[in-house]
């Protein structure tokens, strides 16, 4: 290799990984993918290793997520293959195009029982965009490229590859070509479909936008806030979309939805499956007329039939409909919607001027939303605590909130956020964690300590599983309520061992203080609040299960 005529197959990723804008691989390491660190520290990649794969999964997916680009985990075969699975599920069900890198047992011994060997492409193919083996070092820049067009194109979600041992350590003649990078062109909407929304609209009397992923990952929050403040349509966020219309704006809208589709003519839907999140297309108005507009057309009609849907880019369709709406508005129906947002935000008042030791739920949330300012990326990682959060948080920006999605997988919390605080060294990085969710991957703060990246978790500690806990102690009482209680564990002396810092906070005053501490203390820290366990049910707030 000294004259460079000669490339292992690491060094073809690394090349294909540049070329495509991909800065940071996350990784757990295994003899199997040694070649791939080579390729990544020839071409400036940086090589971030955890302390779990399927963090390293998740920290991918909140790359891709981030960057709106390809994220990109490596993990060696078998277990550290297995590992990654949730990530990998997740990052589909959430619309991420990361990709996994798996190692493998060499392909010259396949069958014959080598160390970690197993059927791995198989175990992704229902929960990927596409996932193969790679049996030739020449094949890896085409089939990487096909993998990013993939990935990307469409529905953007995950691509396994597998790549075997001897594969990867083979060296072959440098490539003539170098990788370009792969962009997909926006799908332009029909002018049919176009004509067609712009005639449901102009009859509407009260029609809603519930912008979702899509929002985001089309660059489409501009487009969405001048159509809303040149019609006066009322907009939910959903999903990434949040933050794509700030949550300040007059025109969005938070605890009100369900009774707003009860009332809506016609609801425009933006990259928002009808999955549980909306009950499934059932409980709305009726007679109200549905606008579906999609990346994935095997969402088109699913739960419940469009009376128009198309597969196109957010920003353009939005665009479209500034331009064909003008002069039209629907103000008594903002006012109207306004009006029971306002009594909603009432309610909530009330609940996060809660004083009560242990410290409620939305107390909490409302101390951390006063923390909370546009230097400040903020991950969710829990079930209550994240749901009261949601409730009370100002996102005012897109990208600025980080979920697992609709898979509902705890432990992202750490994962995205190191891949968060890599990306964007300037922002403050903040986790809102469950105490359960915390357990998952709170080892991940050792990954954080070794590479200086100073991400903060503030956890709420009801000392359970709090979403599952409560409808069950309502079932079946407290005697018979098991596997849902946890210890009142001291998760910010974890924190301490492992390098950075960590307080106990018990008083609701001492939650922003102790905020402000943590991240001026420039170490990875952990705010661990002591909560009522019974905090949600007494604000009736608490979010039974859902099936």
């Amino acid at each position: 290799m000294s004259n460079m005529t000669f490339v292992h197959g690491g060094e073809l990723i690394g090349r294909s990984l540049s070329a495509q804008g991909v800065s940071a691989l996350y990784t757990l390491c295994g003899g199997h993918i040694a070649p791939i660190y080579e390729g990544c520290l020839n071409h400036n990649i940086a090589v971030i290793d955890f302390r779990h794969e399927q963090a390293a999964g998740h920290a991918a997916d909140a790359h891709a997520r981030l960057t709106r680009n390809i994220g990109v985990a490596a993990v060696t075969a078998g277990p550290g293959v297995t590992d990654a699975v949730t990530a990998v599920a997740n990052a589909y069900q959430a619309r991420s195009p990361m990709i996994l890198l798996g190692g493998a047992a060499p392909l010259k011994t396949k069958g014959m029982g080598a160390l970690q060997e197993m059927p791995q492409t198989e175990m992704f193919a229902t929960f990927t965009k596409a996932s193969f083996t790679i049996e030739n070092t020449a094949d890896i820049p085409a089939r990487m490229e096909e993998a990013f067009r993939v990935a990307l194109s469409g529905r953007p979600g995950p691509v396994f590859i597998e790549l075997p041992f001897d594969v990867l350590f083979n060296a072959i003649d440098a490539p003539n070509e170098a990788p370009s990078k792969v962009t997909i062109a926006p799908v332009e909407p029909e002018a049919g479909q176009i004509q067609a929304m712009f005639a449901l609209l102009r009859e509407a009397q009260k029609p809603l936008i519930i912008a979702g992923t899509q929002v985001y990952w089309d660059e489409a929050h501009d487009a969405l806030r001048e159509l809303t403040e040149q019609t006066g349509i009322p907009v939910y966020t959903n999903g990434a979309g949040r933050g794509t219309l700030a949550m300040n704006h007059p025109n969005c809208f938070k605890g009100t939805r369900g009774k707003a589709l009860r009332e809506a003519d016609v609801v425009l839907l933006i990259g928002t499956p009808l999955d549980f999140r909306l009950k499934y297309g059932q409980g709305w108005n009726p007679a109200s007329k549905l606008i579906q507009v999609e990346n994935d057309a095997a969402e088109l009609n699913h739960n419940r039939t469009a009376d128009i849907a198309l597969c196109a880019n957010a920003r353009l369709v939005l665009e479209a409909l500034a331009e064909g709406l003008q002069g039209v508005r629907y103000d008594p129906w903002l006012a109207q919607v306004g009006e029971w947002e306002a009594v909603d935000n009432e309610k909530l008042a009330g609940w996060t001027a809660l004083e009560d030791v242990p410290i409620n739920h939305f107390r909490f949330s409302a101390a951390v939303n006063e923390f909370i300012d546009e230097d400040v990326l903020v991950v969710g990682d829990g079930g209550d605590i994240v749901s009261a959060a949601a409730k009370v948080v100002q996102l005012t920006l897109p990208g600025q909130w980080l979920d697992p999605g609709p898979l509902g997988c705890l432990g992202v919390g750490a994962p995205f956020a190191i891949a968060a605080q890599h990306l964007y060294p300037a922002k403050k990085v903040l986790i809102i964690n469950g105490d359960g969710s915390f357990g998952l991957n709170g080892f991940e703060f050792d990954t954080a300590v070794r590479f200086n990246l100073p991400i903060v978790s503030i956890v709420g500690n009801d000392a359970g599983w709090g979403q599952i806990r409560g409808p069950q102690v309502q079932m079946v009482g407290r005697e018979r309520a098991i596997a849902t209680s946890l210890a009142p564990t001291r998760y910010d002396k974890v924190v301490e061992a492992l390098g950075g810092y960590g307080e106990l906070v018990e008083q609701p005053e001492e939650i922003l203080p102790a905020l402000r501490r943590a991240f001026a203390s420039g170490k990875p820290a952990c705010i661990n609040v002591m909560l009522d366990p019974d905090g949600m049910a007494k604000t009736g707030a608490s979010m039974p299960y859902i099936v």
